[in-house]
């Protein structure tokens, strides 16, 4: 196994684009998903990157890469389809220790961007380690229709009940059994089904009073 899979913080941390053009504009809007603060670097810009940058939600640097851009960066994308530019940002990562990523381009890259199925904090990822992005595409659109948007309020349900019983002082260890018997129970296909009586019925046999669907929502 060639990857370590990782899925990786970076809220808040410093990540370099270079490329203005549609696979730029991609790579910054996951980016954006994860909280970062976003430097992009081209001669020229898509119209959704200036209004990005209008709106000051990013910041671009309307010129040519300089290896100097890495400095205090996280990591680094390469969206550029100039082949001798992205060697050059792969050899300058490299040489800084920066995290990097050149688009379709693998060998040039020392982590790679996998197809992502996202349902709130439910992310699914999935890889081909670069042997075929047409497949792994076709993967992640036969799980978009298996994980539907109710898995979305599932965890977010089952998170405000993990925060609530360690608010109450409970023994992290001792929450499993509980909720492997609300997943048991089928409150995923009650959620699905918006069966919110029954949602309650499950949290009151599981739980004890004081847990409802409604409560547990807000």
């Amino acid at each position: 196994m060639r990857y370590y899979p990782v899925n990786l913080d970076i809220k808040s941390k410093e990540c370099l684009v270079v490329g203005g053009g549609s696979v730029s504009s991609r790579k910054v809007a996951t980016l954006l998903k994860c909280g970062t603060k976003i430097t992009v670097v081209s001669p020229e810009f898509s119209e959704s990157l200036q209004k990005l940058s209008d709106n000051g939600t990013i910041t671009i640097k309307e010129r040519a890469y300089r290896s100097s851009d890495l400095e205090g960066m996280f990591l680094v994308i390469g969206a550029t389809d100039n082949e001798q530019l992205n060697r050059k940002i792969s050899s300058d990562a490299e040489k800084q220790n920066v995290l990097c990523n050149i688009a379709d381009v693998p060998d040039e890259s020392n982590f790679v961007l996998p197809a992502i199925v996202n349902r709130g904090d439910l992310v699914i990822a999935i890889s081909t380690s670069g042997k075929s992005p047409a497949f792994a595409k076709k993967l992640r659109k036969d799980l978009e229709k298996e994980f539907g948007e109710e898995y979305e309020a599932f965890l977010d349900l089952m998170g405000a009940i993990r925060k609530r019983l360690l608010s109450e002082k409970h023994e992290p260890e001792a929450h499993k059994d509980l909720f492997e018997s609300l997943i048991s129970g089928g409150l995923l296909d009650m959620i699905k089904e918006n069966e919110s009586g029954r949602i309650d019925s499950l949290l009151l046999d599981v739980l004890g009073e004081g847990y409802t669907f409604k409560e547990l929502k807000k």
